[in-house]
């Protein structure tokens, strides 16, 4: 498979992509649980260059290798803490609305916001549509795994 695109994102589009960013930050969830949740966004649509990026991303934050090979299973495993469940379970939730799955219920999201504040949640939510955003420009342009932006 080859990419589509050979040439750069138009600036503005980047500079529009980078405040959205900065807003994201800044709503004060430890980097770690926004790395978990867009390497779980990831998993989920099969982009392998956010995956690729989100595990060298998470890394530099200080993930560890036990965590991240985990993600995946994230209920089956003792390595996440009750909040970051909560964030992966909204994760999965928000990222498969695909033919009538329910989305984000209120038991999901009542247990997010038992671990996170409004801004905290804004950011999160901020978070998973930015990450699907990407994995479907990924898909379609056929971005390939290994590149860092």
């Amino acid at each position: 498979m080859e990419a589509r695109l050979k040439s750069p994102t138009n600036a503005d589009v980047m500079t529009a992509i980078q405040g959205l960013y900065k807003a994201m930050y800044a709503g004060g969830v430890d980097p770690r649980v926004l790395g978990l949740v867009h390497l779980r966004a990831s998993q989920i649509n099969g982009c392998s260059p956010c995956v690729f990026a989100g595990i060298a991303s998470a890394k530099k934050h200080g993930e560890t290798d036990e965590r991240l090979h985990n993600v995946v299973t994230w209920r089956e495993t003792p390595f996440f803490t009750e909040g970051e469940r909560a964030a992966l379970a909204l994760t999965e939730a928000a990222t498969r609305i695909q033919d009538g799955a329910p989305g984000v219920t209120d038991e999901i999201w009542d247990a997010a916001a038992t671990h996170f504040d409004e801004k905290q949640l804004s950011a999160i939510t901020l978070n998973i549509a930015m990450t699907n955003f990407f994995n479907r420009i990924n898909h379609t342009t056929r971005e390939q795994a290994g590149k860092t932006w």
